[in-house]
């Protein structure tokens, strides 16, 4: 690995770290999943798995399960820059779990080029599209 591959390697930790972090702020029990999106070295937007805006802050019903209209945390941080005045073309988005399809659609609208994630999803029809898409998927398991 030459030095320009060890530093991105070591940023691609940081920035994952940083989204583990924001996985804390979750309300939900079964999973909590951060996502940070990065342009340039900066962060331009972020968000975490739960409800809507406006909405109980309890993701679950008296079952267990996922209530449907949860949002997961890479469509929270793409719809929040959506709403701002920065653009996700050609960003990066580090996420503590592999995109499921529905995300990876919206990760393919959103002009985003790069895919960092830390933990495999059981289900891999999200990073299958992407790649088909083109759009680089890389796997950090270890984050120190």
């Amino acid at each position: 690995m030459n030095q320009t591959q060890q530093k991105q390697e070591n940023l691609d930790k940081r920035y994952l770290r940083m989204a583990s972090i924001w996985a804390e702020n979750s309300y939900c029990q079964r999973r909590k999943v951060g996502a940070i999106i990065v342009k340039d070295q900066m962060i331009i937007s972020d968000g975490y798995n739960g409800t809507p805006s406006g909405f109980e802050n309890i993701c679950e019903d008296e079952d267990g399960r996922t209530k449907p209209y949860v949002l997961h945390a890479e469509a929270n941080a793409i719809t929040k820059v959506a709403r701002s005045n920065n653009s996700s073309d050609n960003a990066t988005l580090y996420v503590t779990a592999s995109p499921c399809v529905e995300c990876a659609k919206l990760i393919i609208q959103a002009g985003i080029k790069r895919v960092v994630y830390n933990e495999l999803y059981r289900i891999c029809d999200g990073l299958d599209l992407l790649t088909r898409a083109g759009i680089e998927c890389v796997h950090i398991a270890d984050t120190k």
